[in-house]
């Protein structure tokens, strides 16, 4: 069996979830004997090979003589000139202005010289601008890659996903890794709802993270829940020996995220302020940016806790795992999580977890401790029983790792190919 994976980021480019879970499930799908070709805007050649083969749509080549007529389904998509940030990863922008016009009728251009698109691969002022020209540009794979099944992640390549689709006729999975419902509440952004509504409607099965996520395809969307799939993700096994702890009194309570609406990180702070007073040796480290980066740097500014916060930034995945080992307790108070693959990590350094109850991982860690995103006094709570009462790390230790033996790629990569045979038969 031979997939074309459609992904924006793939490590060593790591915004989020996102690139984590797409390596995962590849290495996965490899273990169960797919022929994976993975396509994301741009290559580095610094990215991990092992059995499968990575492309960038900036190394594509549009032909010598291209005639192209856009795809029925593109006349759908309407963009208007609008003010917005849509780069709430890693990039802090200052309101960008985006200025697309809708899609002419039946659209034909033609190419005198070989072409190569551009890409910057981020989530940039230039994004939407970046998923056509990704969609354009994928879709000159199919004289050039042989394959049975496209597979499509999030949004940003849905588009492409289906222009394949509608050139080749191949069934076209969807995978959602967060909805713009998760991103921005009840206030999505249009124009990328719009593309996701497409992409749900013109796949042939839907792939959602969590059963919650599942509901929510099903609920906001209209889209039938007998199409979609709810495929859990999975953590890598742990590959290196734990950083060694210097001596200290400190307790170190760990937020890692996007530092925006959907990761709750103000109920981090609140829970924070309300814990502070009882636990003085309480460290809280917040890392990740965000566009409320500001916001909450303000707000602990006006709680006068300065010096109990570490504001790191964003972090790489070895630094990551080196904040893990230095954690005592890890706080995931997500408003909307599709999943949340950070748990996991953190499960997998030994770290106890307070989780919110609006997660697709709660699905699947029943020992972890669980609350409602805006009960800060019940998060303040169970931080301060997880750093006072020492019998509680050893029990997340051991419970941790049967939850863990379950979470594998292998075990999701497995299903994902369940999926890929109901459309091949």
């Amino acid at each position: 069996m031979k997939v074309l994976m459609l992904g924006w980021e793939f490590p060593p480019r790591i915004a989020g979830g996102l690139a984590v879970a797409c390596f995962g499930l590849v290495k996965g799908l490899v273990h169960q004997g797919v022929e994976v070709t993975f396509v994301m805007p741009l290559r580095t050649g610094e990215e991990p090979p092992n059995g499968y083969r990575l492309l960038g749509a900036n190394e594509i080549d549009i032909p010598l003589t291209s005639v192209v007529e856009l795809p029925p389904f593109w006349h759908q998509v309407t963009f208007y000139g609008v003010r917005t940030a849509l780069g709430p990863y890693l990039e802090q922008l200052t309101e960008p202005v985006l200025s697309f016009s809708a899609v002419p009728e039946p659209v034909t251009f033609t190419t005198e010289t070989p072409l190569r698109l551009e890409f910057s691969g981020k989530y940039g002022p230039d994004l939407l601008s970046e998923v056509y020209r990704y969609a354009y540009a994928v879709s000159h794979l199919t004289e050039k890659v042989d394959f049975d099944v496209i597979h499509a992640h999030d949004w940003l390549t849905y588009l492409g996903g289906l222009w394949l689709k509608a050139k080749t006729g191949k069934p076209l999975v969807v995978h959602v890794h967060a909805t713009e419902y998760d991103r921005s509440g009840e206030n999505p952004n249009p124009d990328i709802r719009t593309i996701e509504q497409m992409g749900f409607e013109g796949a042939d099965a839907v792939i959602a993270v969590s059963f919650y996520t599942r509901a929510l395809v099903a609920e906001k969307y209209g889209i039938p829940p007998e199409k979609i799939w709810a495929v859990h993700n999975a953590v890598l096994p742990k590959d290196r020996r734990p950083v060694e702890r210097p001596p200290s009194r400190r307790k170190v309570v760990t937020f890692l995220g996007r530092v925006t609406f959907q990761k709750g990180p103000e109920y981090f702070v609140e829970a924070a302020a309300k814990l502070a007073p009882y636990v003085p040796e309480a460290h809280f480290v917040m890392a990740g940016t965000g566009d409320l980066l500001k916001t909450v740097i303000h707000r602990v500014a006006q709680l006068r806790l300065g010096a109990r916060f570490s504001f790191t930034g964003f972090l790489p995945p070895a630094e990551v795992e080196k904040l893990f080992d230095l954690s005592d307790v890890y706080v995931m108070p997500s408003v909307s999580e599709p999943f949340g693959i950070s748990a996991l990590e953190a499960l997998r350094a030994g770290v106890p977890v307070i989780i919110s109850k609006q997660s697709g991982v709660a699905e699947v860690l029943p020992h972890a401790l669980k609350v409602d995103f805006w009960d800060v006094d019940e998060l303040a709570d169970l931080i301060y029983g997880v750093l006072r009462y020492k019998g509680i790390r050893p029990f997340f230790v051991r419970h941790a790792q049967a939850e863990l033996s379950q979470l594998q790629w292998e075990r999701a990569s497995a299903k994902v190919v369940e999926v890929y045979k109901t459309l091949l038969t």
